[in-house]
């Protein structure tokens, strides 16, 4: 599956028309959220760092939160000619990367991100059809706009398909 491989940083979004590939590398409690039109063949992937934007004024960086990027992230694949209707998402990441107590909500920013994410995806009406998240590994994830395969690979766990 050959394609041009397209780098999603920390805090940023990015899509794609196929045959192009979407990667994003150290997913920690970060969380890359796939979404992929499969009839336009438009893939879209965002790594936010945090599950929402309301506490923070003037936000000039929307996909570093999980509540801005899905909704920017849709408009970017729109103007590649997907249809949110069509739009289907996966995501992965969220790990709980460091052993502190794990009952201090401050400290569970992965758990809170896939929570937040997958609010945000039910808001705006994008069925999330997969995920992995948590555990305490990181994770680079890669998203195939030809077919809207979802690669995950994680040092000592191997490459998964959601």
């Amino acid at each position: 599956m050959a394609g041009n491989m397209i780098v999603v940083g920390m805090a940023d979004l990015k899509a794609c028309k196929s045959p192009g590939v979407l990667t994003t590398l150290g997913l920690g409690s970060c969380i890359g959220i796939a979404i992929y039109d499969k009839i336009a063949k438009v893939a879209g992937l965002a790594h936010i760092m945090l599950p929402d934007s309301k506490a923070i004024h003037n936000n000039t960086n929307k996909a570093k939160f999980a509540d801005t990027a899905i909704v920017e992230l849709i408009r970017e694949m729109e103007k590649l000619g997907a249809k949110k209707i069509n739009m289907k998402a996966k995501i992965a990441g969220g790990a709980q990367m460091f052993a502190f107590n794990a009952t201090n909500e401050n400290l569970r920013v992965g758990d809170r991100n896939a929570e937040a994410t997958k609010k945000a995806l039910q808001s705006c009406g994008i069925p999330l059809l997969a995920s992995e998240t948590g555990a305490n590994f990181g994770r680079t994830v890669e998203l195939y706009a030809e077919t809207g395969k979802f690669l995950i690979k994680a040092i000592g766990q191997g490459i998964r398909e959601l």
